[in-house]
């Protein structure tokens, strides 16, 4: 097999001083800027659907899109780097997910925002593990630790900033921008990691990249994640496009299956599945962030379509979250290297079960201060949750596999909450129908509450019809806030059953990997 690069000289020394300093913070803008992308639109959803001419459930688009391209093309990475560099592919990422944010940005409808959202998803696939994998080369051995702090902290951060910088941008200047804001960001965070790491480039190989696999990858992921955006406004199996999509997303998914089992050098080794334990915390992990990132979805839209809150508000209602995350971090690092990662998962698992059981009991005249208690708690849980899982998942992996491993894991995580970004708005929609059908059914001509309500509303001014108006309206809000508290009870009942099965993983330290003492 063909070889380039410098596969033979020493690796260069670590980086020191101001150089350090500098390389640091621009790898940690690349993180802040993919991570941040992730998150800035929730709130901004029911602004851009509005100012588009779209209804707030085809805007979620802007989410799905680029979550589905950006879960796809991480099983890429490894062969990216591989055959062009580390620094180069971070590079290339950095520059290409500039341009499509600049193209995000100028987009005249939802049709090309969405086409746009999905180059910037793809392009920005290696980001994340680029910068991780650079920040721990150009540290000495010994501070190691300090530049995975860096890299956490960095991506706690982003999704506090993400909905309040939304927010503000939306309520304040225009929604465009906040996608305008990376073009800045990413032109300095390329120059200088350039600058400062070009001759720090990684040993380079040629190797066959799976085509094939990568094509049915994309087909029965992108098959399925359209079936679930567009079933509720199709009606779901009674469309025969709904029905066309089902058969393509399963046809593809055994081809795919098929092809990556017999294929010599597979875009995805699903030979890590016959590990019981990588199965087990990869499944808890996706199940987990799936409920993590369909929550953080829905509250910002219904405080906005129901609540009446602007977008800056809403951001600031999920900002705790992340406030308490960051400030625990460190603490909760430092415990993982003494106790077995199973108890830390399982302590971030129980937050957040109290965190959506918290939310489960929302009313139509909730206050700020009790919104925000619920994101208190689920600070907590993003505490542990992420790290916990990642060290069980990846605990007796063999260290030629570990990336291909942690590429799988990634996948399947984000592929997860894209999935549930669509089935909760879609859920949400349909149990408030029947909620509201319901409320419909006893409230009437002949309810004397119903006519009492609307004796009241017409002694204060209002006509007959502007009075059924009212009560409609608020019939409305009671039944979407009940399908809120429907699907965060549920949530909250998931995570508590997701408790018992991180006890079916190895034992793992933080630091140690797997630790073999008998359970």
């Amino acid at each position: 097999m063909a070889s380039t690069g410098a596969t033979t000289s020493a690796a260069p020394a670590p980086m020191t001083g101001a150089m350090l300093a500098i390389t640091s913070i621009a790898l940690a803008l690349g993180t802040f800027m993919q991570v941040l992308d992730g998150t800035i639109a929730n709130v901004s959803i029911p602004t851009i659907s509005g100012n588009l001419g779209v209804a707030t459930s085809q805007g979620t688009w802007v989410i799905t899109s680029f979550a589905v391209a950006n879960g796809v093309s991480v099983p890429l990475t490894g062969w990216l780097m591989m055959r062009y560099g580390v620094v180069k592919t971070f590079v290339g990422s950095v520059v290409m997910f500039t341009i499509a944010s600049f193209l995000c940005g100028v987009s005249w409808n939802l049709p090309s925002l969405i086409i746009f959202r999905v180059l910037q998803g793809a392009v920005s696939g290696p980001m994340i593990p680029g910068s991780q994998a650079l920040l721990i080369m150009i540290f000495p051995p010994a501070k190691r630790g300090t530049a995975l702090a860096i890299w956490s902290m960095t991506t706690l951060v982003a999704p506090i900033s993400g909905p309040i910088l939304g927010g503000y941008i939306s309520d304040n200047i225009s929604w465009p921008w906040i996608f305008l804001i990376n073009v800045p960001v990413g032109i300095i965070c390329a120059v200088l990691c350039w600058r400062n790491m070009r001759s720090r480039e990684t040993p380079t190989r040629v190797v066959p990249i799976d085509r094939t696999g990568f094509f049915l990858l994309l087909t029965w992921v992108g098959a399925l994640q359209v079936m679930l955006d567009t079933g509720k406004d199709a009606d779901w199996f009674n469309s025969a496009a709904i029905v066309v999509e089902l058969i393509i997303a399963i046809i593809g998914f055994i081809a795919w299956l098929i092809w990556e089992l017999n294929e010599a050098n597979p875009i995805v080794d699903l030979s890590l599945m016959r590990s019981s334990n990588f199965v087990i915390a990869t499944v808890v992990s996706c199940v987990g962030y799936a409920l993590f990132f369909g929550a953080n979805l829905l509250q910002p839209l219904w405080l906005q379509t129901r609540m009446g809150y602007i977008a800056t508000w809403a951001g600031l209602v999920a900002a705790p979250s992340g406030v308490v995350a960051v400030f625990l971090t460190p603490f909760a690092a430092r415990l993982m290297n003494r106790i077995d990662a199973r108890w830390t998962a399982s302590l971030s698992l129980a937050a957040f079960a109290a965190s959506f059981f918290l939310r489960s009991q929302y009313t139509t005249d909730v206050s700020f201060g009790v919104l925000v208690v619920p994101m208190l708690v689920q600070g907590i849980a993003m505490s542990t949750f992420f790290v916990s899982m990642v060290t069980l998942t990846l605990n007796g992996v063999q260290g030629a596999q570990v990336p291909q491993a942690s590429g799988l894991y990634n996948f399947l995580r984000i592929t997860a909450g894209s999935f549930a970004a669509s089935i909760v708005g879609t859920w949400w929609e349909q149990s408030a129908n029947m909620h509201q059908s319901r409320l419909s059914e006893v409230i009437g001509s002949a309810d004397p509450t119903f006519t009492a309500a609307l004796g009241r509303l017409q002694g204060l001014g209002l006509s007959l019809q502007q009075s059924v108006g009212a009560v409609t309206n608020q019939v409305t809000s009671q039944a979407y806030l009940l399908a809120t508290d429907d699907i965060f009870r549920i949530a909250s009942f998931a995570m508590v059953v997701l408790i018992p099965c991180v006890w079916l993983t190895k034992r793992a330290l933080g630091a140690g990997g797997a630790a073999h003492a008998a359970d």
